[in-house]
């Protein structure tokens, strides 16, 4: 198992794997409308020119994958998705810390998910991250957003 810097001919195989991690989500808050799920292949490659995407490779199949982006001093994390035959192997635990660690000049990590997804925000708290923000966005969906300090970042603290 390795994880490595995805490639532009990697994204059918991403985004095959995300549209079926995220129906647990789509079925878990009855909305099949998620843009994880309806994403088409144009719109991951337009991700793809302007975020950091890793995959997470078994055999030469991509059973996971995370990317992200450094906005300002902020690194925002998104699409963290592991095969449903590989779950609770600590593999998304080292795709994070994988990503943490491309993005280590970033002063903050910031991410969300659904308030139902209970498995997603377990594994966020594990890593650090702590809730700051709520944001409904219907009946059935309000977004949790969490960040973390980046306590790893090495500074060079001058007087002046």
């Amino acid at each position: 198992m390795k994880i490595e810097i995805a490639e532009k001919q990697d994204l059918k195989s991403i985004l095959d794997l995300q549209k079926s991690c995220y129906m647990e989500e789509a079925e878990l808050y009855k909305d099949f409308s998620i843009p994880p799920v309806t994403q088409t292949l144009k719109s991951i490659e337009q991700d793809f020119e302007n975020e950091f995407f890793l995959k997470l490779v078994l055999n030469g199949n991509i059973i996971g994958s995370v990317r992200g982006t450094l906005k300002a001093d902020t690194c925002k994390i998104g699409r963290l998705i592991v095969d449903e035959n590989f779950r609770n192997k600590g593999l998304g635990k080292k795709l994070m810390e994988a990503i943490e660690h491309q993005f280590k000049e970033a002063n903050r990590f910031e991410l969300f998910t659904g308030h139902k997804s209970e498995r997603n925000l377990s594994l966020y708290k594990k890593l650090g991250y702590s809730e700051f923000r709520r944001q409904k966005i219907n009946e059935k969906l309000e977004l949790v957003f969490l960040e973390k300090n980046n306590h790893k970042k090495v500074t060079n603290k001058t007087k002046s």
